[in-house]
């Protein structure tokens, strides 16, 4: 069990690293680094082929372990009724994504359909990171039938992590129509002018990007303060999301900073992994809910 425990944490970091290394090959534009050419990599070596290629290596070494993390889990801990649905979601989704991933290379996809790329492989992680939890037992510190989570949370838990799968897409959508700067001032594309709708496809998606974003975030902040008034009391429940409310609130700023640093990678590619974080604590809520209903 100790080895699974390891091989669980490393397969949740190695998750991160495939998600914040897929945004750096969109905002580096080396998807191409490699030419029109999978699983292999030829051409002159080059700045865009060594992101690509990384990225490819990373990829391949993380869809091993989840896979033998999946089988494991299945093996070791499937009497615990979520494993067999997380151990499936998480390898089959980190398929789909290199599928996704290999297609956009091999034959040219829109960006619209490059956009998916992100959500498919949140989804994996989400379910990666959820593995992880069961193995270690955290939800067993406490009996989740105790936090008593009403009909009213659990829609709101549901809903939330499907709108931002909505917010995912539309801030993967920026990153591969290169409209990351078509605004050049925040909170509106022209701070002189805020309702000025002479916009292009660009600064359209940009803004519409960063309406979902300011609901999430007012929604995230709404249930924050439902919950510090009805769940004071339950650790989990109020510390859990403050910190969700936290990674939301870090992720709008770094969003804001985008602009203000014109475009800086550091900035972009932490504003790809607390989306990530918030999403996988999200779907913790899930389980808390579905196990609270459950029990």
């Amino acid at each position: 069990m100790k080895f699974l425990k390891y091989l669980s944490v490393l397969s949740t970091i190695a998750m991160m690293f495939v998600l914040v290394g897929g945004a750096l090959v969109t905002k580096t534009e080396s998807g191409m680094g490699c030419g029109a050419n999978w699983p292999f990599c030829y051409g002159d070596w080059s700045f865009e082929m060594f992101i690509e290629l990384s990225h490819r290596l990373v990829s391949g070494a993380t869809g091993f372990l989840v896979l033998l993390l999946s089988i494991l889990s299945w093996k070791l801990i499937g009497h615990i009724r979520e494993t067999k649905f997380l151990a499936f979601v998480s390898i089959f989704f980190l398929v789909a994504q290199g599928l996704i991933g290999a297609a956009a290379v091999l034959w040219s996809q829109s960006d619209f359909v490059l956009a998916l790329h992100f959500g498919i492989s949140l989804i994996s992680f989400a379910a990666v990171l959820l593995l992880t939890l069961l193995i270690f037992e955290i939800d067993q510190k406490f009996d989740a039938s105790s936090l008593n989570i009403t009909v009213t949370y659990r829609r709101q838990f549901i809903w939330l992590t499907v709108y931002i799968m909505f917010v995912v897409y539309s801030g993967a959508l920026v990153r591969h129509i290169d409209s990351s700067l078509a605004c050049q001032s925040w909170p509106f594309c022209n701070n002189s002018q805020p309702f000025s709708f002479d916009y292009h496809l660009g600064q359209w998606v940009q803004m519409g990007h960063r309406l979902l974003a300011g609901i999430a975030f007012v929604w995230t902040w709404f249930i924050f303060f439902r919950i510090k008034r009805d769940y004071r009391h339950h650790r989990v429940m109020y510390q859990g999301w403050m910190i969700a409310t936290i990674f939301i609130s870090i992720q709008v700023i770094l969003g804001a900073f985008i602009i203000f640093t014109i475009g800086n990678l550091i900035i972009a590619l932490l504003h790809a992994l607390f989306i990530t974080l918030y999403f996988g604590l999200l779907c913790y809520f899930l389980l808390l809910s579905y196990r609270s209903s459950k029990i």
